[in-house]
């Protein structure tokens, strides 16, 4: 993990998860509003299994952002929730 907010970098892995996350609609995750395009926040293992859950449509139109400006597309996602160490 590596989180720009804190200049950590370390092996939490229960931080990787807890960390702050946004979902929000592709097209306005680099706008310049951006910052007002959150459809769901919590913690980074919420926002996958919620966007994760989602039909394949919805999902596609989605990015989820984690704390540290680093946003994960829809395939990251489903990569996310089949490893070993998500929460369950």
């Amino acid at each position: 993990m590596n989180t720009t907010i804190r200049a950590e970098t370390g092996s939490d892995r229960q931080g990787f998860w807890t960390d702050h996350a946004v979902v929000m609609r592709r097209e306005a995750a680099d706008g310049l509003f951006h910052g007002f395009a959150a459809l769901h926040s919590g913690s980074f293992a919420d926002m996958v299994r919620l966007v994760s859950r989602m039909p394949a449509d919805e999902r596609a139109a989605l990015v989820i952002e984690k704390a540290g400006d680093r946003q994960y597309n829809p395939a990251e996602i489903a990569a996310l929730v089949s490893r070993a160490d998500f929460p369950a």
